[in-house]
């Protein structure tokens, strides 16, 4: 799968990955290969993306996550550092 996490200034990462797991508005929610497609909100929380050359985390403040055919494209409003 392909990760792009983006914020209003910047592309944060960019990369291959076999699982990812969001803070969603109701809950975490995980997504691994061949997801169904979906646009959900986020809330605040850790993105945590397991990654071909390890685990990745970033932490957060709201924003919106779509997924469709591999690839997951993450907008947030703030990514904290």
């Amino acid at each position: 799968m392909q990760i792009d996490i983006i914020t209003p200034d910047k592309k944060i990462y960019s990369g291959e990955c076999t699982s990812v797991s969001v803070p969603g508005s109701d809950g975490r929610m995980q997504f691994l290969k061949n997801h169904a497609p979906l646009i959900s909100s986020l809330g605040n929380g850790k993105v945590k993306v397991k990654a071909t050359d390890g685990m990745h985390e970033f932490n957060i403040s709201g924003g919106v996550v779509e997924v469709l055919k591999n690839k997951i494209i993450l907008l947030a409003e703030k990514v904290v550092v």
